[in-house]
This record gives structure tokens, sequence and C-alpha cells, in this order.
């Protein structure tokens, strides 16, 4: 199989028995990004041990030749010389020091982070450019790197978004079965907040069926609230190419009963609005009900706060059921039968 596509030049592997990390020279680090509200992103790794079943970026492994659905989460991508190439880049002077967000990908903190240390030399590089970041990611490994972290924040500004489905460790391992469980999250956000680091849940994504039930939501906002989040996100499931097929392939095997549902609702990488919309409009009242007052997301540096994801400022539609496989339907504990939007908040899904 040719590993030397574009950009990446194959230099090694190291190999255990479950997964094979792929050491790769690169010649570009920072990303240009269209339709989000930052301008670059950078990714240490390609593919994730988190595996998680709904990621979205499973398309990447797909650009080159490789398996988003088998291999995404057991064979990685190391960008072993990163952060050399990212210094260079930051030290050209058509750069403006515009926010960067880390991990828009791939989370920067996967397992394969505690033996190359790529995201923290990242971070070091970015501080000492002076230039603001965003990161997100699912892993408690990142109180590791609270050094650098109180640097940029005393300095050009950094923010730290978790992403947490739900407080369900069964239903977590399911999903997102290589991520730490969620409570091992939320007291790494805990460490961080303590330090004066802002931080971000992500309520990502709501599974239609399986995460959207009020008690899950109200789990999540509750213990956000709880663990000293600033802030709170909810972005609903969507399915694009590859991840469709891994989330599928989920289904199929974990909640059966669920798959001709979901072939109603994901005609396409996203369901109806009207769902999206009413998600956002229970959020809403959980937040209100358990008294947590969730901030405008921040920036990672100086400026305004960034807005919420569109979907979660959508009126609800009046009168909307939602309505099980099964047939049952309920006006007032379920979200109606559908999920997802694309985020545009400043935290990726």
């Amino acid at each position: 199989m040719d590993l030397q596509p574009r950009l990446f030049k194959a230099t090694g592997a190291r190999i255990n028995p479950e997964v094979e990390w792929v050491e790769v020279q690169v010649k570009s680090v920072l990303n240009r990004v269209k339709g989000m509200p930052f301008e670059w992103s950078i990714n240490p790794y390609r593919g994730c041990e988190h595996a998680c079943v709904m990621c979205y970026a499973r398309r990447t492994h797909w650009f080159l030749d490789q398996d988003g659905v088998s291999n995404w989460g057991s064979r990685i991508f190391v960008k072993i010389n990163a952060p050399e190439i990212l210094r260079r880049e930051l030290a050209h002077p058509s750069w403006s020091r515009e926010e960067v967000e880390v991990g828009t990908a791939t989370d920067p903190y996967q397992p394969a982070e505690g033996a190359y240390k790529i995201t923290r030399q990242i971070l070091q590089a970015l501080r000492d450019y002076r230039t603001p970041v965003g990161l997100i990611t699912r892993s408690s490994m990142i109180v590791r790197d609270l050094d650098v972290l109180r640097d940029l924040a005393r300095g050009p500004g950094v923010r730290v978004c978790f992403s947490i489905a739900t407080m369900d460790e069964r239903v977590a391992r399911e999903i997102e079965p290589g991520a730490p469980p969620p409570v091992k999250r939320l007291e790494a956000m805990r460490t961080l907040s303590r330090a004066g680091i802002p931080t971000v849940v992500m309520l990502a994504p709501v599974i239609p069926g399986i995460t959207d039930d009020v008690g899950t939501l109200t789990e999540v906002i509750r213990a956000a609230k709880e663990y000293g989040a600033s802030s709170l996100a909810t972005i609903t499931l969507h399915l694009g190419d590859v991840t469709r097929d891994a989330f599928f392939e989920f289904l199929t095997h974990r909640y059966p009963q669920l798959v001709p549902e979901y072939e109603r609702m994901y005609r396409g990488k996203y369901a109806p609005t009207q769902y999206r919309a009413q998600v956002q409009r229970i959020v809403g009242a959980i937040q209100a009900r358990v008294g947590f007052r969730s901030r405008e997301i921040p920036t990672a540096g100086p400026g305004r706060p960034v807005s919420k994801p569109a979907e979660q400022i959508e009126l609800f539609t009046r009168g909307s059921t939602w309505r099980s496989p099964g047939g049952s339907s309920s006006t007032a504990t379920r979200p109606t039968a559908r999920a997802t939007g694309l985020a545009t908040a400043s935290c990726p899904p």
C-alpha cells in the first residue's frame, strides 16, 4: 500500500497488537478553514484511537486510500515533524496571529500523544509565537499540559472544549470505545477551569433514540454546571461520507431496531431542521431548570464572543411530536424523530 500521499512521507511505524502508529513527515501543518468562525486548524494526527462510531472526520482516512470504517481507530498517522514545520510557518512575515483550532479532525490527546507529545510541542510553538488557541478533546490527558495552557491563558488566549454525549458509561463505551469515561473528562475540565482556562462542554453529538432523551440531556447539562464549564453548546448527529457507513454498521450490531427509523431520518447528511430546533429548545429549558446560564462561547483570543451554533437559535415549531420506531409518541419527553446539523460554533463537532 502506498503510504506517501501528497503531504505525507512515511518514515516508520510502531505497532502494538491493536493499533499501528505510522510516523509520517508533513510539508504543511496550518490548514486554512472555510465555513467556520476560525480561519486555521491543526491536526497533529490523522485517525483517532478513540474510534467514535459517529466521528465526522472518518472520511479523512478515505483521502489517503485508507479504510475509514475499520481502520480509523487502529491505523494512526503521526505527524512527527509537525512542531518543526509549524514554527517555520508561524515565523513567516505574513502570519497575523489569527486563532488556530487544534483537533478539528482528530483528538489531539488520543493515546499516541502520550508517547509522541506532538500536541504539547504544537501548543508551545503557538504560545511562543503569541497565537491564540482553541482545543477540542474527549481526553483527560490534557491536564498534563496545564503549564502551557496557563501560559496561553495569560498571553494570546486559549479555550478548551470537552465533548460529552452522555454520562452513562455503558453507552459511552459503545459510541466512543477508546475515550476516557465522561466523568474523567469532566474532572480534567474542572482542573482547567480552576486554573483560569475558559472551558466549554460540547453536548455532542445528540444521537436520536440513544442519547436524546431528557434524562440523558439533563445529566450532561447538570454535570457541565457542577464541574465548572463556562459555556455549553449542543450539536446533533450528522452522517457524512464514511461516517454513515461506520454508524449504520454500529446500529446494525447494537441497535438493530433503530435502523429503519435512521434510514428514514438520514436520507441525506442531516436530519430535518425541526428535530434540531426541538433539541435546542429542550436543552435550553433544561439549562433554565438546573440554573446553568451558559455564556457566549469565548473566543480563544481578543475579540467578541463567538456566537452559538445557528441551530441553537432556531425557533421550535409548535405541535411537533416525536414518534418512536415502535409507533408510540410523545410531545414532552423526547425531541422529534430526527437528528443533526453541522456546528458553526468555535468548537468543532
